[in-house]
């Protein structure tokens, strides 16, 4: 008997700690991040301003400034954790790469997920390569061209 693929589960919960005309709605944040799934998962995403973005990134990274996304990860087994995405942060990076600013939220979500499952792009070009492959890959699906051109 040939064994059928399961679909990776997804529990989600979303936090509006800011507001932004083009924030997505529960269903697609779902999409984006279900489309990133390669096993189980348990999310919080949690939209920040720069304030609290620049607050995090010190805590948990020594660094002084608002990044786009950070994606703590609670546990090693399975995809479970937060992102917390800057949209401040996201918005200017978007008008700055001449990206319409969901196509660069979808990014930050699918590659934010891609960290809680154990991708990397910081310990070398190797891993970097194969999580830029796979970001692309995913992003495609939903008509979005390659971030990294």
């Amino acid at each position: 008997m040939p064994r059928t693929k399961t679909i990776p589960e997804l529990r989600l919960a979303v936090q509006y700690a800011c507001a932004h005309e083009a924030l997505p709605d529960r269903a697609q944040l779902r999409r984006w991040a279900k489309a990133a799934l390669e096993t189980d998962a348990q999310l919080t995403v949690r939209f920040v301003d720069e304030a609290e973005g620049r607050s995090l990134n010190r805590k948990f990274r020594g660094k002084d400034y608002p990044t786009n996304v950070l994606a703590f990860a609670y546990a090693a087994q399975a995809a479970a954790g937060d992102l917390a995405i800057c949209l401040p942060v996201v918005q200017r990076e978007a008008q700055a790469q001449g990206k319409p600013f969901k196509a660069h939220l979808a990014h930050m979500v699918v590659h934010g997920m891609l960290h809680l499952q154990g991708y990397e792009h910081e310990t070398g070009a190797v891993d970097a390569a194969r999580m830029e492959a796979r970001e692309r890959a995913i992003l495609a699906r939903f008509g979005i061209p390659d971030p990294y051109r």
